[in-house]
């Protein structure tokens, strides 16, 4: 009794503690001024939090690595993984490749937000004719593979890089809105007696960047928990100030996008598995240790441990005991996960990342976070002064190419976005003259003193010198050559390996090449710090005047 009791009394004042240090207020390390006070100019301060990942994610804690040094053999002579120590930020990844399920629930939500745009529709579905074969009798995978009850646990196939890119932004929208919608901060059906919130006429749905930028309010969209706004007065009462969800408040999940080419091998690698103080004890040919395909342990021993095609015409096995159980694609949950819980990194679909392809990438890109393929861009703006973004008729704020890597003077953006040009800025003693962007067009048009110079890369993208005379004509790598990894079940099995990597147009498709999604981790980069040393960290000292 006497230990329960000291043990209780122990968890009450350790409450009692958290309690008085959460009623005192926090103030700023420099100026004193309190945070969160209506009384001293509502300076406000967020919590800070390491965010979780978002729906079907799962962490990736990153560190270096030797990006293509799990490659043992080169069988196309392409040359094109050359080995190079990178480092690999912290991120989060899909746990399995995006199914047809979940490109139905895609098509399902295009159908009813939009019933009368066929052409959207239209385009979002995936091409399931990448199915047929001239001397193959494929037509129920044509008819069945995508709808039928039987395969909606399946990869969808048949999507091209440009549609992942369009999944990837309705994801972050869909899963975003039902997150404000759970807090109440947005309306939804519970709101309304079980209907869909009614949105009002003329409004598009909800769009992150427009929620943000406070363009998605009113009426049948607000919900009844929207948070305080210090800064508008009245914060208590009925008729109290509220206002949307900010970015520093930590409650909206960062964007869906595909994996960059790096983020995806060193995932499918998973050498933190193979890690002790440092160290990597063993290295990888496939994304689980040993050299060979099959499972050496009792239970499953023998047993492939992937889907690919073992040989000409051995897609499946034998009759009777068929090895890997599958014949075209197989379940995104078949075959054991890696060491970092990722299913099917090596075979079942080949899966496209975020990488414009060059076969000299690994010599020219950077080694902390390595990547080909930016385009940099601003969003629009349809009103300059007041900051309101320009969108098109989905809710989608709409983007122009980038000209500088630098923050514009007030009137250089003013002038950039339609305004009249200024005449001239002053920085430190020079005068420049401005220069505004055709905010009409998708891209700046091409400066003339830079055609068909050698190419030259500028890091901001605007003074790269171009010669596309010769895209793709003595050469099928080009700026819509995107790089797809991982093997397939149609596949042999050196494609498995993590290292190798084939490119196909961004607008073209296959039957054997899928995607899975990822997302930026924010903040620190140690995903498990339980039971590792640390440096202790003093608080700042709370000011008090004299």
């Amino acid at each position: 009794m006497k230990i329960l009791f000291t043990k209780t009394a122990f968890v009450m004042l350790g409450v009692v503690a958290l309690l008085s240090s959460c009623s005192k207020k926090q103030q700023s390390d420099k100026t004193g001024i309190p945070y969160n006070d209506r009384a001293n100019g509502s300076y406000t301060k967020f919590r800070q939090t390491h965010p979780s990942p978002g729906p079907g994610l799962v962490p990736i804690e990153g560190g270096t690595f030797v990006l293509g040094g799990s490659a043992d053999q080169d069988v196309t002579f392409d040359y094109n993984n050359v080995r190079k120590r990178v480092t690999i930020p912290s991120f989060y990844m899909d746990e399995t490749e995006v199914s047809n399920q979940d490109w139905l629930d895609y098509l399902h939500w295009i159908s009813v937000t939009f019933p009368q745009d066929h052409e959207l529709y239209y385009d979002a579905l995936p091409d399931t004719l990448v199915w047929r074969r001239p001397l193959s009798y494929n037509e129920p995978y044509v008819q069945n593979y995508l709808r039928h009850p039987a395969f909606q646990d399946y990869p969808v196939v048949g999507v091209s890089w440009d549609q992942a890119q369009d999944y990837c932004q309705w994801r972050t929208d869909r899963a975003n809105e039902f997150i404000l919608q759970q807090k109440g901060i947005l309306a939804s059906a519970k709101d309304n007696k079980g209907k869909a919130p009614a949105v009002p006429a003329g409004q598009a749905p909800f769009n992150t960047d427009m929620y943000l930028n406070g363009q998605y309010r009113g009426a049948g969209i607000d919900g009844k928990k929207m948070l305080p706004d210090l800064n508008a007065g009245n914060t208590t009462g009925k008729n109290k100030s509220v206002r949307p969800v900010r970015l520093e408040d930590g409650i909206l999940k960062q964007a869906y996008r595909l994996p960059t080419e790096a983020e995806w091998e060193y995932a499918a690698l998973a050498l933190a598995g193979n890690t002790e103080f440092e160290n990597i004890n063993d290295g990888k040919v496939y994304p689980w240790n040993g050299l060979g395909v099959r499972s050496p342990k009792k239970a499953t021993r023998g047993m492939i441990l992937a889907n690919f095609k073992r040989g000409e015409g051995d897609n499946a096995g034998v009759g009777g005991y068929l090895n890997d159980k599958a014949d075209i694609t197989a379940p995104v949950r078949s075959y054991p996960p890696n060491d970092f819980g990722l299913y099917n990194m090596a075979g079942n679909v080949n899966e496209w990342v975020q990488d414009t392809y060059r076969q000299t990438s690994s010599d020219e890109v950077d080694d902390f976070n390595p990547f080909r393929g930016n385009e940099y861009t601003n969003k629009r703006l349809a009103d300059p002064v007041k900051g309101i973004y320009a969108k098109d008729k989905y809710g989608h704020p709409i983007k122009d190419a980038a000209t500088s890597r630098k923050k514009l003077t007030y009137a250089e953006l003013i002038a950039s976005q339609g305004g009249a040009a200024p005449a001239a800025t002053t920085t430190g003693g020079a005068t420049v003259a401005g220069q505004p962007a055709n905010a009409n067009s998708a891209a700046p048009p091409l400066r003339s003193d830079l055609v068909g110079k050698p190419y030259n890369a500028d890091q901001r993208g605007y003074n790269d010198t171009v010669n596309r005379v010769l895209y793709g004509t003595t050469t099928l790598a080009h700026d819509q050559s995107k790089v797809y990894k991982g093997g397939s079940w149609n596949d042999l099995a050196y494609w498995l390996n993590p290292a190798t990597r084939r490119f196909m147009d961004e607008d073209e498709s296959s039957a054997e090449v899928g995607f899975r999604c990822a997302m930026d981790l924010v903040g620190s980069p140690e995903i498990h710090p339980q039971g590792k040393p640390h440096f202790g960290v003093k608080k700042a000292k709370a000011f008090k005047a004299n």
